[in-house]
């Protein structure tokens, strides 16, 4: 029960992260995104905070076989880059790049209520749910 109400916290700092850098802007994630036309480099700054945090985190635990709350890590087994993944990484980078959403941040902009990113949802929802029955 620890391990999940430290989960929920981390993701609840993550959400509030979001929001303040501004992640669940669709306008901001495109004008970042567009480097041709009204470039805004300001997000550069919210992925460089998150490497330098996460970085050195993935160097210290990269021998280990657990978490610091003893669960265990499970990598995925397979290595290969298939079709499927380059066609699923294609449809998700062009997703969220021409909505300006991404899951995450779309998860935490559900507290604006916006039209727009509750449509992403549905869409993200219903793309999931194909790619399990199909």
């Amino acid at each position: 029960m620890n391990d999940k109400i430290i989960s929920l916290v981390c993701g609840i700092i993550f959400g509030i992260g979001l929001v303040i850098s501004g992640m669940t802007n669709p306008a901001k994630v495109i004008s970042f995104l567009s480097i041709t036309h009204n470039w805004d480099a300001s997000l550069i700054f919210v992925m460089g905070g998150a490497i330098i945090v996460t970085a050195p985190m993935f160097y210290l635990l990269r021998n280990n076989e657990n978490s610091l709350l003893g669960n265990e890590f499970n990598f995925p087994k397979k290595t290969e880059i298939s079709f499927k993944l380059v066609f699923g990484s294609i449809l998700f980078g062009a997703g969220w790049g021409l909505i300006g959403l991404c899951p995450g941040p779309s998860i935490s902009s559900i507290a604006v209520f916006n039209p727009l990113t509750l449509f992403f949802l549905l869409s993200m929802t219903l793309g999931i749910l194909l790619n399990k029955y199909l």
